[in-house]
């Protein structure tokens, strides 16, 4: 059955994932189609081509194309090369070593750092080095703090999706609109988690640290 292609396709297109890949995997979406289109002919000489459509593809998330099968109520598709991200590689600056104690560049560029917290690393790499709030790259000797998008009291929750890095004074400006907005001025000490979403990390001063981007 074609659908046990799914767990090779996204594998060959990950490993393309970093590279310019966008044309290929179209040109191997369209080639796939040729051949599923051809197979499923051939299970079915006696019907109409309008039938074998309708029978193998489907319109799932806005694609008129997508090859599926309903079985019990649910709905099984094949996986396009075009539906894997491209992420370029970015090679490593040259005058970087992970050992030169740039935990900044390395969590961005990483995502870990033995350092670091799990939560902060994560954070960094996914907001690529800047801050959410100025959206300006942290830079070394700046205390980054842990903030929630929407505040503990008003219903914020401690997974990646609602937290965020900010500069200490990025923060603060964050916390007073919270607090104007929401009328907390007097509450909010008092609800938000005095522990890890508060504490400031301290970018170390290095001698090879950079703007982070790279």
């Amino acid at each position: 059955m074609p659908l046990h292609l799914n767990p090779v396709v996204p594998g060959w297109a990950n490993y393309y994932s970093t590279v310019v890949s966008k044309e290929t995997y179209k040109k191997a979406d369209m080639l796939t189609y040729q051949q599923l289109r051809a197979w499923a002919n051939s299970r079915h000489p006696n019907k109409t081509p309008g039938w074998v459509a309708k029978k193998y593809w489907q319109t799932i998330e806005n694609d008129n194309w997508s090859f599926a099968s309903r079985k019990k109520g649910k709905v099984m598709r094949l996986k396009k090369h075009s539906e894997t991200p491209i992420g370029r590689h970015i090679k490593v600056q040259g005058n970087r070593s992970p050992y030169d104690g740039d935990f900044l560049y390395w969590s961005t560029r990483m995502g870990k750092h033995p350092e670091i917290s799990t939560r902060v690393t994560t954070l960094l790499k996914k907001q690529k080095g800047k801050c959410a709030h100025c959206k300006l790259f942290f830079r070394d000797g700046e205390l980054i703090e842990t903030d929630h998008k929407r505040p503990k009291s008003q219903g914020g929750r401690d997974s990646y999706a609602h937290l965020q890095l900010l500069h200490r004074h990025c923060h603060d400006v964050k916390t007073a609109n919270d607090d104007k907005a929401g009328g907390m001025r007097n509450q909010h000490q008092s609800t938000e988690d005095p522990c890890a979403e508060k504490s400031a990390s301290t970018v170390l001063k290095t001698s090879g640290s950079g703007d982070g981007a790279a």
